[in-house]
């Protein structure tokens, strides 16, 4: 890249600082990547996936949110064009079409040894998209006498698809999940099981276990960090990443993206939640072995 190309870049970053969560924190942000950029560490010819290492690291000095990033993507995408429903359309589609690659987020769909059914989920896709992947993987898990969630491999995903997920592990009973607030509306958006599902509902009374690891991040965290402190899953593994802060992408290069936190988790018992922390499980092994685990768990449950 050009040093101009890479300065353009540092103040487009700076800008859209004005939108993070904590006010405060994204000033601080902004002015150590100003610092940064003075000081020549954004020199003339670095690629795109070096600079996006080196701001991104220059942007986690401050509180170490490891949501606030500029990211790099190895495909080339459409430029956000500041116009929100324009731009919205656009992550959309992309949205849909790796979903479609992907499964809608389900990598594994399994009925182990014992009646356990195993659903090792990548990716929480919104439900308009991946619904009926999940409602194909809660009917195949019907009738198990025990369900296994891997999230170890779970990078996040929306809030929407975790309450229709949990949606299943509970009774037709509303049960309230999480609370999201949005810096720039100043409003707080509450998250609740649904009264009705697609398929058969699995219900509140099996027994469920989440594994996790120290990759699982963002919407991996809070459906792992639902069912835990609702009491109906037991969490197997590692302590996940910490990240718990919901944000907007803005692609300011074809292949430079910066995300945003613009938002912020709110447990509805404790008024806490996992940023920096990260969820803590309940059984805590090395995550390559949280599956035997796992099961060793629930046949004491169910034998």
């Amino acid at each position: 890249m050009r040093q101009d190309e890479i300065d353009a870049m540092i103040d487009r970053t700076i800008e859209l600082l004005d939108r993070y969560v904590f006010p405060d924190v994204g000033a601080k942000a902004a002015t150590a990547v100003r610092s940064a950029q003075s000081a020549g560490r954004y020199p003339d010819g670095l690629e795109p996936d070096a600079l996006a290492d080196l701001v991104t690291e220059d942007l986690q000095t401050i509180n170490g949110d490891k949501h606030l990033r500029l990211q790099f993507t190895s495909e080339a995408l459409p430029l956000s064009t500041g116009d929100e429903t324009a731009d919205e359309a656009e992550e959309r589609a992309q949205e849909v079409r790796e979903a479609a690659r992907t499964g809608g987020g389900f990598a594994k769909v399994e009925r182990l040894d014992g009646n356990v059914a195993y659903l090792e989920i990548d990716l929480l896709w919104p439900p308009e998209i991946a619904a009926p992947a999940a409602t194909a993987a809660m009917t195949l898990a019907d009738g198990a006498d025990g369900l296994v969630l891997d999230l170890r491999r779970c990078r996040g995903g929306s809030p929407y698809q975790v309450a229709f997920l949990c949606s299943y592990l509970f009774g037709p009973e509303p049960v309230h999940l999480n609370d999201l607030y949005f810096r720039a509306s100043d409003e707080t958006r509450q998250f609740w099981t649904s009264s009705f599902v697609p398929g058969p509902r699995f219900g509140s009374e099996r027994p469920v276990v989440v594994l996790t690891s120290g990759s699982t991040f963002s919407g991996g965290e809070e459906l792992a960090w639902d069912l835990k402190e609702l009491g109906r899953a037991t969490l197997i593994g590692e302590t996940t990443r910490g990240g718990a802060h919901p944000v907007d992408r803005i692609q300011v290069h074809p292949h430079l993206r910066v995300t945003i936190p613009i938002a912020r988790s709110i447990s509805p018992r404790t008024g806490r939640n996992w940023e920096g922390v990260g969820v803590v499980p309940d059984i805590e092994v090395v995550a390559s072995a949280a599956l035997d685990r796992a099961l060793d768990h629930l046949r004491t449950l169910t034998s």
